[in-house]
């Protein structure tokens, strides 16, 4: 599992260090790290680092000393070192002189190439803002990202300058990385778009950090095997979970279909619809139970359409876990969700997010992690927030489950019904409406991967090949 943490408890862990190491030992060991992966990526590019050409953008703060400090180990392994600052007079002193002391220079300008092009870097090195800074570039720092060469990778220290730290949010220009690495920890902004898109790989360097709990995680294979159900001798259906899905209508059968598909291939012991679907249901999977009966977990709302809230409600009063997708949302009441015993899981996309809270769609998509912890809390329910960094949140708390799998082929229509249908068998099977939402996401974006393989891929396509995907991470 990959564990992100605030600046906040970044800070203080690095105090607590620092208390115990000599003046300074802290950035050098981040700065080691750091030249360690440019030489490294100097090398795959060019076959070696000597004579390449560094240019590194300096901030006033800490992070542009480790820039300095990781330019002047490349300048003492043979490569040409340039230092642009954003501000000549706030250099870090110390990074300043090792600069100098290993050849390195200062300009106030990217250098030419040869040809009096911007061309004169092969590698420029991120140095401006660091995990303190909010409110995107200022105009001094985003002209000097104005004079970079096109095509020159760009290593960012800790994370690209623009992104803030604690929420991916991007409030203006922002550095685009090809690799970013991380000191100590990852921070929550390298998971969450839109700043996991300006990241790049991430390496993370480790530089002694005691870290208590993560505010933002990310599941692996092994933590996603651990969550599966796997069936054993005794079992039977009902063992295995029955998961009941209230989907569809006249208008969007198809999402009935398609709800239904994703409980079947989400390991249920059986599958129970519910809806004026039945036919097409019946039609593509005659292994589903048609009408009202006994279920251990229910999804409702892919597809239902209008004038059909007396459903959803009637549901949410049963003492068993239910998921709440699409039009099953609309006027959710928050103070009936809170008053269940039984798991609630909620799966919006960000239109939908924005309508529970009240708020313009761009203020969910500009602060996905802030949007799904206030929905959590205020709904009481576990939170699948959709999109292109999946979150999932607890009602009590806790963590946020950052998704790491998936393709933007995904964005497709009947994509999330087939999630729906599968987080609710998760939820049959006995998971957790955290549990069940993450591993869900996490399976239905391997799923999408291999559909789609770089191309086009139809809902259905991934439904069946989540069983594909189980088996990777089972395995």
């Amino acid at each position: 599992m990959r564990t992100a943490y605030s600046v906040e408890t970044v800070r203080a862990a690095e105090r607590g260090l620092m208390a115990e190491l000599p003046e300074g030992a802290l950035m050098r060991r981040a700065a080691a790290g750091l030249a360690a992966v440019c030489a490294a990526l100097l090398t795959r590019r060019r076959g070696r680092v000597y004579g390449s050409r560094v240019v590194l953008l300096v901030g006033p703060g800490d992070n542009g000393g480790d820039a300095l400090y990781a330019g002047a180990r490349l300048a003492r392994r043979g490569a040409g070192v340039t230092a642009v600052p954003m501000d000549p007079a706030r250099m870090h002193p110390g990074g300043l002189a090792a600069l100098r002391a290993a050849g390195g220079r200062v300009a106030e300008r990217v250098p030419a190439g040869p040809d009096g092009s911007a061309g004169g870097a092969d590698l420029v090195l991120d140095g401006l803002l660091g995990i303190g800074g909010r409110g995107g570039l200022r105009p001094a720092a985003a002209a000097l990202l104005e004079q970079l060469p096109p095509g020159v990778p760009v290593v960012a220290a800790d994370l690209p300058s623009g992104v803030d730290a604690d929420t991916g949010e991007v409030a203006g220009p922002a550095v685009r990385a090809e690799v970013t690495v991380a000191f100590g920890a990852y921070k929550p902004g390298l998971l969450i778009d839109p700043g996991a898109s300006l990241t790049g790989a991430v390496h993370l360097v480790d530089i002694g950090l005691d870290l208590p709990s993560p505010q933002v995680e990310a599941l692996q294979h092994a933590d996603v095997a651990a969550l599966l159900p796997v069936p054993t001798a005794s079992s039977d259906k009902y063992r295995r979970g029955v998961a009941g899905i209230v989907a569809g209508s006249g208008q969007y059968p198809g999402a009935a279909v398609l709800a239904v598909a994703g409980a079947l291939r989400g390991g249920a012991g059986a599958v129970r619809y519910v809806g004026p679907a039945a036919d097409a249901v019946l039609a593509r999977y005659p292994e589903t139970l048609i009408g009202p009966g006994r279920v251990q977990a229910w999804v409702v709302g892919p597809g239902l359409g209008d004038g059909r809230a007396g459903e959803v409600a009637a549901l949410l009063a049963q003492d068993v876990p239910v998921l709440v997708d699409a039009d099953g949302l609309r006027g959710l009441d928050p103070a009936v969700l809170r008053a269940r015993s039984a798991p609630t899981l909620l799966t919006p996309h960000a239109g939908e997010a924005a309508a529970l809270l009240g708020v313009p769609r761009q203020e969910v998509e500009a602060g996905r992690l802030a949007a799904v912890q206030e929905l959590a809390g205020r709904y009481g329910a576990a939170v699948l927030l959709k999109g292109s960094t999946t979150l999932v949140a607890s009602g009590g708390g806790g963590a946020v489950r950052v998704n790491p799998t998936g393709t933007p082929w995904l964005a497709t229509a009947g994509s999330g019904d087939v999630l729906s249908g599968l987080a609710g068998a998760l939820l049959a099977a006995g998971l957790s409406g955290l549990d069940a939402g993450s591993a869900a996401a996490y399976l239905h974006g391997l799923a999408g991967r291999r559909a789609a393989d770089g191309a086009p891929v139809l809902a259905h396509e991934v439904a069946e090949a989540l069983p594909a995907a189980w088996r990777d991470v089972a395995r």
